[in-house]
């Protein structure tokens, strides 16, 4: 029995190692990768970084007192101190490697521009769109007012109206005065 207790615990020793079924409520686990993770955010940062760099006088100047060194220490040191002769080749392959590694950063660098570029160019059009909309709707308000304006009375039409109405107020008083003379007129006449 012990031994038929051992192959079980051997048994069920085998089951949880294997994996169990997958959860879905629970985040994956990560496999292992041959490259390195890296953050592709922070790596364009310094890709702008470098390619600012590379874009400046400073570096010129570095590069110049640099290589005029290499040159100058190759060429006057004593031959024992000398690690790249006259045709430079070792120069020569640094400023290759230093080429090579420039232009993929200048260009992921330029790539990120041209992405802020774009978002910015459409945060544009939209608020042009937007002051487009505002503006139409604020001429279309204009009008209305002015048309509404047109139907509300106004000062100096209200001063026409009245003297309008006190010419007719006037004329009647006038005419019951003239009615009444005609009348006694004819009842004074025998």
């Amino acid at each position: 029995m012990a031994a038929r207790g051992a192959t079980g615990a051997a048994k069920e020793g085998r089951r949880d190692a294997r994996p169990s079924r997958i959860r879905l409520d629970q985040p994956r686990v990560r496999r292992r990768r041959l490259l390195p993770d890296y953050d592709p955010e922070s790596f364009g940062r310094a890709s702008e970084r470098i390619a600012r760099f590379l874009g400046t006088g400073r570096f010129i100047v570095w590069m110049t007192v640099i290589i005029i060194l290499w040159v100058v220490w190759n060429i006057a040191a004593p031959s024992g101190l000398r690690f790249d002769n006259y045709p430079f080749i070792f120069l020569t392959l640094m400023l290759s490697l230093q080429a090579s590694y420039a232009a993929p950063l200048i260009l992921l660098a330029q790539n990120r521009q041209d992405d802020r570029d774009r978002v910015n160019l459409e945060q544009d059009r939209a608020q042009n769109e937007r002051s487009i909309a505002d503006t139409e709707y604020l001429s279309r308000e204009m009008a209305s007012l002015r048309m509404g304006l047109g139907e509300v009375a106004t000062r100096d039409w209200l001063r026409s109206e009245l003297q309008d109405l006190v010419r007719e107020l006037k004329e009647q008083e006038d005419r019951p005065r003239e009615l009444g003379q005609a009348d006694q007129a004819r009842d004074d006449t025998p």
